[in-house]
């Protein structure tokens, strides 16, 4: 008798598709996508990019920004448009005004600034409190970046002082040269991690919800209620419009109610951020509810919707970094999280919130959302033709 209780079981797990995703496809996929993504960070190093600014033009400052070009953990950009121009090339060099900017506005995380000055205190393994000097702006949104370029500066300084003596004392505690990081976008916010934590959460569980909500036409269906909706005036279009509609309108309330709750209890400043919250919010629950409907319409039962979203939504969620914040994720993995809503998303929301930027910056974000809503909606309408009356 155990052993028959154990061949039903298993006849029943071959016959659902959705259980057998549930058990072994899932747990795989997710291996898969960590494993990609802080699997290989032992074996890359992910390349900062950062704006070197030479104020001082010095021959030490000179051999110390051409070490940090050749080092391999960094992108250095040294003027507005691109990385470091073949000899020759024609580019307009960063400045303290122009790299701060950059910063400010996402192109870099960083900005580097030998200012002048820095090559009068030469470097030198002895200690001295007089060491040479670098400002450091920081966009701190990625909290690692600054702690590596820190690092790697200190290592280059010692390479850099090292190469014409050969080899040397180790450097003194505090680091060959002092670096002063400013923060130029936290300095002034309160929690400046509740933004990112909003928005990253706020994403994932609306793609559930709405994936959960959409589930009634499924019901609906089962149940015969469908087929008498369908059969007055109403078409199968205007249906899905309708409850595209209600998911909206409900996933606005939802995020509402998040950053409400973040500005009471975290510090989040909504109250001054309302015009492009409101953009942000719309869109991306215009898009969530849309996403929610594709998977109710191609889903044959509630086990398969289930199945379906949970390995949707929690790889877009992985990849688009609701779960994971981008600048952990290698470049690679973070041009594929652009396919997903999550990422639009919370690089709008971080618009608004981290970096203070009129609703008018929000259009290429807006546009993704806006563009994908109409055609997941289209989708949607595709795989719901098997429910339209003859």
């Amino acid at each position: 008798m155990i052993f028959a209780v154990v061949r039903t079981h298993l006849a029943r797990l071959k016959r659902d598709r959705a259980a057998f995703v549930l058990a072994f496809v899932v747990p795989i996929v997710f291996f898969s996508i960590f494993a990609g993504i802080f699997g290989s960070s032992r074996s890359a190093t992910r390349r900062i990019p950062v704006a070197v600014v030479d104020e001082d033009g010095s021959p030490g400052s000179r051999r110390l920004v051409a070490a940090l070009k050749a080092e391999k953990g960094l992108n250095v950009l040294a003027g507005r448009g691109g990385p470091v121009p073949a000899a020759g090339g024609a580019e307009t060099p960063f400045d303290r005004a122009s790299a701060e900017e950059a910063v400010r506005a996402g192109s870099v995380p960083l900005a580097l600034v030998v200012p002048k000055g820095f090559g009068d205190t030469p470097l030198r393994f002895l200690p001295s409190p007089d060491r040479p000097k670098i400002l450091l702006l920081a966009d701190t949104s990625d909290p690692v970046a600054p702690q590596v370029l820190s690092g790697l500066l200190q290592k280059v300084a010692m390479m850099v002082i090292a190469s014409p003596l050969g080899t040397g004392p180790p450097a003194p505690s505090g680091g060959l040269v002092a670096v002063e990081t400013r923060d130029v976008l936290g300095q002034s916010k309160k929690n400046p991690t509740s933004a990112l934590l909003a928005a990253g959460l706020g994403v994932m569980f609306l793609l559930f919800s709405a994936a959960g909500a959409g589930g009634a036409l499924i019901e609906e269906a089962e149940s015969g209620t469908l087929d008498r909706v369908l059969s007055t005036h109403v078409s199968m279009t205007r249906l899905l419009f309708g409850k595209a509609t209600y998911l909206s309108a409900m996933a606005v309330v939802q995020l509402s109610v998040m950053f409400i709750w973040g500005q009471i209890f975290f510090g989040l400043d909504l109250a001054h951020h309302v015009p492009g919250f409101l953009v942000m919010t719309v869109v991306t629950a215009v898009a969530s509810s849309c996403f929610g409907l594709v998977l109710a319409a191609a889903s044959r039962s509630r086990m398969q919707l289930v199945a379906l979203s949970n390995l949707l939504i929690l790889a877009m969620s992985a990849l688009g970094g609701s779960m994971v914040p981008r600048y952990a994720l290698s470049e690679t993995v973070q041009k594929m999280g652009l396919v997903t809503l999550n990422a639009w998303a919370i690089d709008g929301f971080m618009k608004v919130f981290w970096r203070d930027e009129p609703v008018t910056h929000l259009w290429p974000q807006a546009a993704v959302l806006v563009g994908a809503s109409v055609l997941l909606f289209v989708l949607a309408r595709r795989l719901a033709r098997r429910w339209d009356v003859a």
